[in-house]
């Protein structure tokens, strides 16, 4: 019996074969992910799998290339005590370069496309990493790119050390010593197929190497979303003119240095909307909370199953937390929002109207309650206005300027004019608009500095704003 097992309580009945005693470090945690089987998806003959990359510290794949990387850059005397490391990121590499880096002492600057998550760029900052903003809708040669501005500035700075994921060799040599011999083993052997994405393409050029040279039999399967030119360089053999695509973290407009394509047996090009429908669906189906990337490659490795004239056993990724969409992937008004989810329309206002008492996730405030818990709530949903429902019955509307003109004076009871109730400051005098009218109504509206109040007849269904309307007719330019 084990000293563990001895110490255990009296009639505590648990099983010890996951715990170890204390590690030193929480970088002593990067990799060794658990696999789960998934069992509530349609696999055809086929066995699926999924490796828990979100287990990893950073809560993704990329802290083994973190790790990785720095520690060749030390070994080379790249990185030395006190120097900065600077990285073009889509946040992960960029939590994960933190995450090893700046207990080292290092100074980390990421440069980060703007199409990024609200939470990854919070949790970089919280880390101490130095986060640079830049546009996601330029490409490689543009001064904004972020691969190119990360470059110029690791070039700019004495003694920076560029890590560059995309062309670093420490990249593919994580996953070919970690991560390849891990799924390996815990598949005792019997893998038909990993399915992968390609960010900086190190996962699949060191699976690849490593399943090349172990189990020839292994096919690699790239997951890509629409719009990447790499699905389709690979079908065809031609470079296609790249688009856009919402997934964070996988999808390229060019061949990464470390993207050997040549390793794949199949690729599959996944939209969007699949993706978020697939990751949402490992949630509810598995409990598995993972992030927008996670949907492609189940997407994908769903489809190859499916395909199969033969029983085989397949393995993908949770390449990260959920936790880091929650404010995109996991928010039903954001997905409808970018025109991802599945939504009736009328061809009329009603379409544009994002947020409806009908189904409870419109943010109201009450009459007798005070200014600042309108404020509050204002803050905390990032809205500008606030309808003022009593019993259901939509009495007035109560914006920020309503608020700042009522508190506004003395500091003498500045507190009290917070408390005041907010029919003291709402707007009652409203005009309206009705569902069934069509986008010109709302111009008008608009034109007098007001938000569209919309009624379905008697009943009162939500708030148009600007904003709304510009989003909605982004999504129908497409």
């Amino acid at each position: 019996m084990s000293e563990q097992t001895k110490a255990a309580p009296k009639g505590a009945h648990i099983s010890l074969s996951r715990l170890r005693p204390p590690y030193a470090s929480v970088l002593d945690l990067i990799g060794q992910t658990p696999i789960v089987e998934l069992t509530k998806f349609d696999t055809g003959k086929c066995r699926l799998f999924i490796k828990l990359e979100s287990q990893n510290p950073g809560g993704s794949i990329k802290d083994r290339i973190a790790l990785s990387m720095i520690a060749a850059a030390e070994k080379a005397g790249k990185l030395r005590r006190g120097g900065t490391i600077v990285e073009a990121t889509a946040g992960n590499t960029g939590l994960g370069l933190a995450q090893v880096g700046i207990p080292k002492g290092y100074r980390i600057i990421l440069v980060v496309p703007d199409k990024m998550s609200r939470e990854k760029i919070q949790h970089l900052r919280a880390l101490g990493a130095e986060v640079r903003m830049t546009r996601s809708d330029v490409g490689k040669g543009h001064p904004e790119y972020y691969q190119d501005m990360a470059e110029k500035i690791a070039a700019e700075l004495p003694g920076a050390f560029y890590a560059n994921q995309f062309a670093n060799p420490a990249n593919p040599l994580a996953h070919e010593t970690t991560t390849g011999p891990e799924i390996f083993s815990q598949l005792e052997g019997d893998v038909d197929a990993v399915v992968v994405g390609v960010g900086s393409g190190g996962t699949l050029t060191g699976l690849g190497r490593f399943f090349a040279k172990h189990s020839p039999k292994t096919e690699m399967v790239l997951a890509d979303p629409v719009g990447s030119v790499l699905a389709p360089l690979i079908k065809t053999g031609k470079m296609e003119e790249a688009g856009s695509w919402t997934v964070e973290g996988i999808g390229e407009d060019f061949v990464p240095p470390n993207a050997d394509l040549s390793l794949v047996k199949k690729a599959y090009s996944i939209p969007d909307k699949q993706s978020m429908l697939a990751v949402r669906d490992l949630l509810s189906r598995e409990g598995i909370l993972a992030g927008s990337s996670s949907g492609t490659l189940l997407s994908a490795a769903l489809r190859y199953c499916r395909e199969q004239t033969v029983p085989k056993r397949v393995i993908t990724f949770v390449c990260d937390s959920g936790n880091k969409y929650l404010s995109k992937v996991f928010d039903d008004i954001w997905l409808a929002e970018q025109g991802l989810a599945d939504q009736e329309q009328h061809g009329d206002l009603r379409d544009l109207v994002m947020r409806s008492p009908r189904t409870g996730d419109i943010v109201t405030v009450g009459p007798e309650e005070s200014l600042l818990n309108a404020y509050g709530r204002m803050r905390r949903s990032d809205v500008s206005q606030l309808p003022v429902l009593d019993e259901g019955r939509l009495v007035g509307i109560v914006d920020e300027s309503d608020i700042l003109a009522k508190v506004d004076g003395p500091y003498d009871g500045r507190w009290d004019r917070f408390n005041a109730p907010v029919r003291t400051a709402m707007t009652s005098n409203l005009h309206t608009l009705q569902a069934n009218q069509t986008l010109d109504a709302l111009l008008p509206v608009f034109d007098r500095n007001e938000v569209a109040i919309v009624f379905d007849g008697d009943e009162f269904i939500g708030l148009i704003t600007r904003i709304d309307l510009i989003n909605h007719l982004r999504r129908r330019a497409k």
